[in-house]
């Protein structure tokens, strides 16, 4: 009897006594067969792909512009259109986020929101048990086998009849990210692949049985080529698992100034599984200082609560997305309502939710078809923003929004501000970026910050504003010059504020000295570090 053949890939670094519960469940040796493949036939393409990034890069900063692509302008004056909406994503005028963590997972499909969105990227940190058990939590949904009860409290959790649940769409890690604890042929496999084949091959076909489909949103695209590469992979994924063209639909988020010029090419490419893009904030605007950091004054963004969406540069951005969205058949999905009610204030509670309800009113009425929340108390809100503009219509793409002309040196107006850096802006990154951290590199993704539910774009924009303040040499407020050393001093302080709130065991127990150390290095290293998660992981327990 021959040996049996061993496994294509490789479990690195986690420990036999410390593997998840039930790992072998998602860990199938057919599952792992499957994100080999996925690797072996896509990881060289998506190397390319990052290293076009980098060229891209050195092009912005030769030039300090970008434009629409003219290789591509029979695209967006092209006749074509995505392929039609399934029915379980027609109406999603309300969308909630957040990690797949088990309370998170049941709370999230109660809601009442139309679509959940099942984060493995941003809202989750990447420890190897958030990412096996993310995939089991979604596995037991669909067959009503999951349920929760907190220790603390002692509640329990269970899901409602399944017509009221929303709708999943998983967003999966970025393409720049590898997965440290899954090797193929000694490289570490794409965490991308490895989220979007665990949960595809495990659910595609358990998902079309209950009149859905395997769902997606795809984070840190940077271009129209990256979109073809992940077309590439869903047109080969359902031919693998025998399931039908056309079954996968993915929204893509434009969160980087360079997708924000490929919005029409990025439908094209995967206008047979596209179903709409995504215009956020903080990914965005951390895009923008990443790529036109040495770009001078005329680039510097003031304090990030500062830059709303209604910024003259925010605004085209937006209002191009939804022009382009419904021009072409898809659905034009708005920002994050990041709010975490405060119930002991009533008041600043109150004034919070009705700036919550400004901004939905602002997307509903500019055409967007749904917006997200971060808590299902604003569902609501959001819902009845939209259910003002859309009644029983299940969105508004027959709204085209012709009236919208944008140039490509609208989309990086960023001088238009009138809002300047602040102190209590660059204090705010601190606090805010030390806190986010430290909770991260405890494998917490999501974290409620000053009444805010923050996710790594927050830390991501907070260290890059600190960078771009200390090398565009800008003077705050108070007229103190932001330095290396001004940076240190407020870190400092905010360290020596967190031991004395905590108490020194407390404080001892948690990763605060790391955080703070990890925010100061990506902050003042004379080299840009590319994305903060990056040494971050390296950082990461588990």
């Amino acid at each position: 009897m021959s040996a049996p053949a061993p496994s294509p890939l490789a479990l690195v670094g986690v420990e036999p006594g410390k593997r998840p519960d039930r790992q072998a469940t998602v860990l199938t040796d057919a599952a792992l067969a499957f994100v080999a493949e996925l690797h072996r036939r896509f990881n060289p393409r998506r190397t390319e792909l990052l290293a076009l990034r980098d060229k891209k890069r050195a092009e912005i900063a030769r030039t300090s512009t970008l434009d629409f692509l003219p290789e591509t302008a029979h695209v967006r004056g092209g006749d074509w259109k995505v392929a039609d909406c399934p029915p379980a994503l027609q109406d999603r005028r309300v969308e909630i986020t957040g990690p797949t963590d088990r309370k998170m997972t049941i709370n999230a499909l109660n809601s009442g929101a139309r679509v959940w969105l099942a984060d493995f990227e941003d809202a989750s940190a990447p420890t190897w048990e958030n990412v096996i058990g993310g995939q089991l939590n979604l596995m037991e949904a669909y067959e009503r086998r999951i349920d929760f009860t907190d220790e603390r409290s002692g509640k329990s959790y269970a899901l409602r009849p399944a017509e009221e649940l929303a709708t999943v769409v998983v967003r999966p890690r970025g393409w720049h990210l590898d997965e440290r604890h899954l090797e193929c042929d000694g490289t570490p496999v794409s965490g991308a692949l490895v989220d979007f084949g665990l949960y595809f091959f495990h659910n595609a076909q358990r998902l079309l049985d209950l009149g859905k489909g395997p769902y997606f949103y795809l984070p840190k695209t940077e271009s129209h080529l990256e979109a073809r590469l992940w077309n590439e992979v869903f047109v080969f994924a359902q031919d693998y698992c025998g399931i039908p063209q056309g079954t996968v639909r993915a929204t893509v988020l434009i969160e980087t100034i360079t997708a924000a010029y490929e919005m029409e090419e990025i439908l094209y490419e995967l206008r047979d599984h596209a179903s709409g893009l995504n215009a956020g904030r903080w990914d965005y605007l951390f895009s923008i200082v990443k790529n036109f950091r040495d770009g001078g004054s005329r680039f510097v963004l003031p304090d990030r609560n500062a830059v709303g969406m209604t910024a003259p540069f925010m605004r085209a951005y937006t209002e191009l997305l939804v022009r382009t969205c419904h021009k072409r058949g898809a659905h034009a999905i708005g920002g994050m309502a990041a709010f975490i009610p405060n119930r002991r204030d009533p008041e600043a509670n109150a004034q919070a939710m009705e700036k919550v309800r400004t901004d939905k009113d602002r997307e509903a009425g500019d055409g967007f078809d749904g917006s997200w929340v971060a808590h299902p108390d604003l569902v609501p809100i959001a819902k009845a923003s939209f259910d003002a503009v859309l009644g029983e219509r299940p969105n508004q793409k027959d709204r085209l929004r012709e009236d919208v002309d944008v140039k490509a040196a609208d989309l990086i107006a960023i001088d238009s501000l009138d809002a300047k850096p602040t102190f209590d802006g660059l204090r705010n990154a601190v606090q805010v970026g030390i806190r986010y951290i430290e909770a991260w590199l405890r494998g917490l993704g999501a974290v409620a910050i000053f009444n805010l539910m923050e996710d790594a774009a927050t830390a991501e924009i907070s260290r890059s504003q600190i960078w771009q303040w200390i090398n565009a040499g800008v003077v705050l407020d108070n007229g103190e010059l932001v330095t290396a050393d001004l940076a240190r001093r407020v870190a400092a302080e905010e360290l020596t504020a967190l031991r004395e709130e905590l108490g020194e065991e407390t404080f001892a127990a948690g990763n605060w000295q790391q955080a703070h150390d990890l925010l100061l290095r990506v902050a003042l290293d004379e080299k840009y570090e590319e994305f903060l998660t990056l040494p971050a992981y390296e950082m990461l327990r588990g």
